[in-house]
């Protein structure tokens, strides 16, 4: 059974059609691109709005250029911050680090909160062995369900000696969709981690797009849709 808005096999698509397909495929090319500049003119504002009043009236970058130029909060930061990690190197830095982190491991509140926020500091920005080291599959939340997760690290101490098994045990991160910052944290024997040639990052991107975004195994460099 046919409608009138039903196209002929002989034509191709009509007006309508190729306008929204047009329209679509130009969406797709300016999204990320409007999205990404977006992000970080925002984000720049954020730093300006944190940083700027902090600095003295007196040497206030408005006052000398004459207008409130984005981004320059921004700038201060980033010298500020290159300045702070240069002194922090030296070693009347690290005993000033040493001195104020004894000081705030006397405080009980404050020392649980300094203590996550300086792990993730450190997994995030810094190359350790607290970093994932690879992507792996894993059976889960149940055998014959399989879910992408990042292999931290073998478990040590009292989580290896109180588990009931014969090999190692593997700390997996298994993030969830399309939130990757979130998710569990289990641990498997070696023998169930299914490790992934593809990269952590190309596992993440997997994990984000839903699996629309799959990695290429021709060319990692350039992702596949998965729904073709």
């Amino acid at each position: 059974m046919t409608t009138p808005f039903d196209e002929e096999p002989h034509k191709g698509p009509g007006l309508f059609a190729s306008l929204r397909a047009s329209f679509l495929t130009g969406i797709v090319v300016i999204a990320p691109v409007g999205l990404t500049i977006w992000l970080l003119w925002s984000a720049m504002g954020w730093v300006d709005g944190v940083v700027l009043p902090l600095v003295p009236e007196t040497i206030q970058p408005e006052k000398y250029i004459g207008i409130n130029l984005r981004g320059v909060g921004l700038i201060i930061f980033l010298l500020f911050t290159i300045v702070v990690g240069w002194i922090a190197k030296g070693l009347i830095g690290r005993s000033m680090i040493n001195f104020a982190e004894g000081l705030v491991d006397r405080m009980p509140v404050v020392r649980t909160i300094y203590s996550g926020i300086k792990q993730i500091s450190e997994t995030v920005f810094a190359k350790s062995d607290r970093s994932f080291e690879r992507a792996c599959m894993i059976e889960y939340p149940r055998k014959g369900i399989w879910a992408i997760g990042f292999i931290s690290t073998t478990a040590k101490g009292e989580i290896a000696q109180q588990a009931n098994t014969t090999g190692d045990l593997v700390g997996v991160f298994v993030p969830t969709t399309p939130n990757p910052t979130s998710g569990f944290l289990l641990y498997f024997p070696q023998e169930d981690v299914v490790e992934l040639e593809m990269s952590v990052e190309e596992a993440a991107k997997l994990v984000i797009s839903a699996g629309l975004v799959y990695p290429n195994a021709k060319d990692p460099s350039k992702p596949e849709n998965a729904s073709k």
